[in-house]
């Protein structure tokens, strides 16, 4: 019987957080723009004043190439307790599908920075259209009102419920970049198990830039982002079904990244 009620629990769950999904309106998470080749992207970006931090193939998959980059704007913004996360936008190039999509920085911004988002997204997005062109909002979207305090539903984790990993920390192995904060601490881009990242296939390759997951090592505690969070706030548009393919993959990926830190 408990299990029965916990199943029936778990689906009402994701049709309502299916639902507010689907209906929620407000900022896109992403945008889309002109195809070009990731060697074209990478320049583009350069001139634009963005530091490319890594080309990455989330899973292995080499028809995908997700560019993380930041900018001197992005870090200050970044370097307050617990907002590293912050510092880093990204682009995807599927060479399969001959489609761009790059993050809003505007979202993303909101969400990471949360209570100390004081602006500034404004100067880098216009940056961001300098390098890719026109910018198309994709039907991703979060209210504006519900970016800063965003969770999937009551009794999910919020953006401060972040995943505690190790105390002591000092590094990450299979870093793909890193990136000093002005605050002390550093931001690393991490490259998981194939197994571990393959969720993509599941739900959506179009959204491959949730890749590669970060690790923030502040004060001696590494600290990564709870991937109930995480995930759906990447993929605000989730069905129901699909979330329940990745049920599994939150715990596969805190175990990943608990792994990781040296």
């Amino acid at each position: 019987m408990k299990n029965t009620l916990s199943r029936i629990t778990i689906s009402l769950a994701l049709f309502l957080f299916s639902a507010i999904s689907l209906h929620a309106g407000g900022i896109s998470a992403y945008y889309s723009a002109t195809y070009k080749d990731a060697a074209s992207v990478k320049s583009a970006l350069g001139k634009a004043g963005f530091k490319v931090l890594n080309t990455y193939s989330p899973a292995n998959k080499s028809h995908l190439k997700v560019l993380s980059f930041t900018n001197a704007k992005l870090t200050s913004m970044a370097s307050k307790p617990k907002r590293g996360f912050a510092a880093v936008q990204k682009v995807l190039v599927n060479s399969k599908t001959k489609t761009l999509l790059a993050t809003n920085p505007t979202y993303w911004l909101k969400a990471f920075l949360q209570k100390d988002f004081r602006g500034g997204d404004t100067a880098i997005t216009a940056s961001l259209t300098k390098a890719l062109g026109k910018l198309k909002p994709t039907s991703d979207t979060l209210s504006n009102s519900k970016l800063s305090s965003y969770h999937f539903m009551m009794g999910m984790p919020y953006y401060e419920d972040m995943l505690e990993l190790k105390n002591g920390a000092k590094s990450v192995n299979n870093a793909l970049y890193s990136i000093k904060l002005r605050n002390g601490a550093t931001l690393y881009g991490v490259k998981m198990s194939r197994s571990s990242e393959s969720f993509i296939s599941k739900i959506g390759e179009d959204k491959a830039l949730v890749l590669p997951y970060t690790i923030l090592i502040e004060g001696g505690k590494a600290y990564a982002l709870h991937a109930k969070y995480y995930l759906a706030i990447s993929y605000p548009q989730l069905t129901m079904g699909e979330f329940m393919k990745i049920s599994s993959v939150p715990g596969a990926i805190e175990t990943q990244l608990e792994k990781l830190v040296k």
